[in-house]
């Protein structure tokens, strides 16, 4: 075989070496989507329990989070990775790295599973309250029945109605109440409560040495994960409580973020608590400003301490 000859079979052979270079790397970083409820939260990780077991789901910036709404899922929201809290019901999109581990490249939910995983965060289980108004509706009904003895027999079959719908409804509960104990469980390494004036959502600059100590101490934790949480005092209305607790938690969020250093991968801010977990009497000024409040903890997964 002359010179030129083995030259053009080296060429041919180099040629085919990166085909099948290429090919392999295609096979390796094939595209996956995973449904289930996120379980835990471990720095920007995530783990996602699946019908067919739990999938760690790593977060990073260029990670795209969606609340998608509607028929079709035609409303869409880009929301923020601290969105993605315990309890939610997600689907998400990407590629296995060489770790097994699922790189999101989107992850989606919708508003009302967002809604019940933030009152699973907050304690509150909406059904809860339903129970109670059916149990009302019920000692009502009984009153009526010692008022009005011809309407008896009618009442009577509208007790056991009702019975059956709380029945029903406790069941619920304990399934929320399950799901909840289901969650990972979390060491708290340092916690730090920031107060607000009356209307207020600004953080007053008195509470800057304690959050920025609170993040360097948050990266020396493996695995850490920061909670916040905005609370409110039970004065005005309901809605707008709920809207300055959310404000009180995204201005400390932010300030974690920019002043302190903390990747949004590793905050799980659930947000509004309004004024649920009143930590002191509302009828006075002095607790009131203990309920005006945004709590910040340093969390670690028990099972990244090994405890």
């Amino acid at each position: 075989m002359n010179t030129s000859v083995k030259f053009k079979a080296a060429i041919g052979a180099v040629a085919v070496l990166i085909v099948l270079s290429l090919t392999v790397g295609t096979a390796a970083a094939q595209s996956a989507q995973v449904q289930g409820v996120i379980n835990g939260r471990n720095g920007p990780n995530m783990t996602v329990q699946t019908p067919n077991g739990n999938v760690v789901v790593v977060l990073n910036s260029m990670t795209q989070v969606e609340d998608v709404s509607g028929v079709f899922h035609a409303r869409k929201k880009q929301m923020g990775v601290t969105a993605l809290v315990p309890g939610l019901q997600v689907q998400v999109q990407g590629t296995y790295d060489a770790q097994n581990q699922l790189v999101a490249n989107t992850v989606k939910f919708n508003s009302k599973s967002l809604q019940t995983a933030s009152d699973i965060q907050a304690g509150m289980a909406p059904v809860e309250q339903q129970t109670q108004a059916q149990q009302q509706q019920l000692a009502e009904q009984q009153a009526k029945i010692q008022q009005q003895e011809a309407q008896i027999q009618q009442t009577q079959e509208e007790q056991a109605k009702h019975t059956q719908e709380i029945a029903a409804e406790k069941a619920a509960v304990a399934a929320v109440n399950k799901r909840f104990g289901e969650l990972g469980e979390y060491n708290i390494w340092d916690k730090v409560e920031v107060l607000f004036a009356n209307g207020k959502v600004t953080v007053d600059p008195e509470y800057y040495p304690k959050l920025l100590a609170l993040c360097q101490k948050a990266q020396t934790v493996k695995g850490y994960v920061i909670q916040v949480k905005g609370y409110a005092s039970n004065v005005g209305s309901a809605a707008l409580n709920q809207k300055l607790s959310q404000e009180r938690a995204a201005n400390v969020t932010e300030y974690l973020e920019q002043k302190g250093g903390i990747p949004l991968t590793n905050i799980l801010a659930p947000g509004a608590m309004g004024t649920s977990n009143q930590v002191a009497p509302d009828n006075t000024a002095e607790g009131q400003a203990e309920n005006r409040r945004v709590v910040v903890m340093i969390l670690q997964n028990k099972g990244i301490a090994g405890t």
